[in-house]
């Protein structure tokens, strides 16, 4: 999806995006969110990009455990703007620096970051090679990248159950609380065909990293990938 559109698209949907995510996700993304920073955690990096961090909800997340400096890019200034807001609140603004910023074009010098993550935001790429070639650029050798994302589950049963829910439940819900009848049809369509489990791991090794893995959760409905910058 072309970045312009990606942008507009999260702009209009910014003043009720954490609500709705918490609703039509039953409150499991914090769930998904903080298991990504346990595994985080093992390596305690201390200099952490966030990709597409959207409202920071994990930049915030991944600051429970350690003395972190975190920045947070994203093309959605409205999204940023409650990024902003949030850590405001929290008093983190002196260890979350959210900005603007192209997730294919990263405005750092080469091997900057002891870790990069990522929440619910590589399916939005335009060039998703690109991307992760920028992520493996910016991360120290042998850094760590943490990747969240929506799957599709592999059992017959609870994938059928999911895909009714996702492509017929949640665009109404959300078309009824965001008014915008684009943005929650666009989400399942983006995950259905979004490249998984295998697929994605190869192509993180073929943008340079090493050691991927993938780790299910809930069903495989999310997925952690991980892996090593070369």
């Amino acid at each position: 999806m072309e970045k312009t559109k990606v942008s507009e698209m999260f702009d209009s949907i910014a003043p009720g995006y954490d609500f709705l995510n918490r609703t039509l996700s039953f409150g499991t993304d914090r769930i998904w969110r903080r298991k990504l920073r346990k595994m985080l955690d093992v390596y305690n990096p201390s200099l952490i990009l966030d990709v597409a961090t959207g409202t920071g909800d994990l930049a915030i997340e991944c600051t429970k455990n350690g003395k972190r400096k975190i920045t947070g890019i994203d093309i959605s200034e409205k999204m940023l703007e409650k990024g902003r807001e949030k850590i405001e609140k929290k008093n983190l603004a002196n260890c979350i620096d959210l900005r603007y910023g192209d997730s294919e074009n990263l405005e750092f010098e080469s091997n900057t970051f002891d870790a990069v993550i990522v929440g619910f935001g590589v399916r939005n790429f335009e060039n998703l090679e690109k991307g992760l070639r920028e992520m493996n650029r910016v991360t120290k050798p042998s850094g760590k990248v943490f990747i969240l994302d929506f799957s599709m589950p592999q059992n017959p049963i609870v994938r059928t159950l999911y895909r009714f829910y996702f492509f017929h439940i949640l665009p109404f819900i959300g078309k009824m609380a965001s008014g915008n009848n684009y943005a929650y049809r666009y989400l399942p369509e983006s995950v259905n065909h979004f490249p998984q489990y295998e697929q994605m791991t190869g192509l993180m090794n073929k943008a340079g990293f090493a050691n991927t893995r993938y780790k299910p959760l809930t069903f495989g409905i999310a997925v952690i990938y991980s892996g090593e910058a070369s």
